[in-house]
């Protein structure tokens, strides 16, 4: 199985070129230089998000193939890190990547034909209404032993993920919240516990699926300009970020009574469950 520090490895290879927010920006600020470094990406915001899925799919095959495949071998690895840190060697593995594909296609056509059928899993947790009334008023509950068993793991102190205090803390029975520059970062104990950088992609299936559900059902509509981000930058399951203040009583109850609540659990065991497949999403949606 790859290791935590093989995740991160992996990681940095493939993003080391990606633009990175500068840190102690406002959420103003932080919005502002996100929308210009999409526009600015050689082929504008489209582009931006297809390099994006991209990266994350090479990230889900480098880390299979360091589990059971042929980069078990540390020389292999090695080798395979130099060739994706870069854009042509990535275009080389992603080449060789297709051409094995081909020969394998007919023969998972068959072994999806002869799968059981299979029905949606159960909601991963649930949310003690308290703890969720507490988050919508925003006040703040402190680091609790999940957030300490999460900061001390060793690939979160390898890449310094929480090295410094972040504004504000919401634990949770299944985890936390980190409330920090406008945006809600997620941080899950089942997720952590399987290997976040594997779910990156995986959760940016589940939250399209959830919010294409969600506008059909009778509840609070998405808060209009309401971002979801991976969670690379954060080390965490997913990031949401909001157009408005923090403090708007409408959003925080929406991401509090309906997100957390009702779509959140749900979306992190469709993540976790690798034998759920995930509606095919367009690229125009990502």
């Amino acid at each position: 199985m790859a290791s935590d520090l093989d995740t991160v490895r992996v990681l940095r290879a493939l993003f080391n070129d990606m633009p990175r927010a500068p840190q102690g920006l406002s959420h103003e600020e932080t919005m502002a230089w996100v929308q210009q470094s999409m526009a600015d990406y050689e082929g504008g915001d489209m582009a931006y998000m297809l390099e994006h899925v991209t990266r994350n799919s090479m990230l889900d095959i480098v880390l299979r193939l360091r589990e059971d495949g042929y980069l078990k071998e540390d020389a292999a690895f090695d080798q395979t890190l130099e060739l994706i840190s870069s854009p042509d060697g990535r275009k080389v593995f992603m080449d060789r990547c297709i051409q094995a594909q081909h020969s394998a296609d007919a023969t998972a056509r068959l072994i999806n034909r002869a799968k059981r059928e299979w029905t949606d899993p159960p909601p991963l947790f649930s949310s003690d209404p308290g703890t969720i009334a507490r988050f919508v008023r925003g006040e703040l509950s402190g680091p609790g032993p999940l957030y300490a068993e999460f900061k001390a793991r060793e690939d979160v102190l390898e890449i310094g993920v929480l090295a410094q205090a972040p504004d504000g803390i919401h634990e949770f029975s299944w985890g936390f919240v980190v409330e920090d520059q406008g945006a809600w970062h997620f941080y899950i104990a089942d997720v952590w516990r399987h290997g976040t950088v594997g779910s990156f992609d995986r959760f940016l299936s589940a939250w399209h699926q959830a919010a294409a559900a969600a506008s059909g059902q009778r509840q609070p509509p998405l808060p209009r300009g309401l971002l979801m981000e991976d969670g690379i930058n954060t080390f965490s399951a997913m990031s949401l970020q909001g157009a408005g203040s923090m403090s708007n009583p409408a959003l925080r109850r929406w991401i509090g009574e309906v997100f957390i609540d009702r779509m959140l659990p749900t979306m992190a065991a469709r993540v976790v469950d690798h034998n759920y497949d995930f509606p095919v999403v367009s690229l125009q949606e990502h």
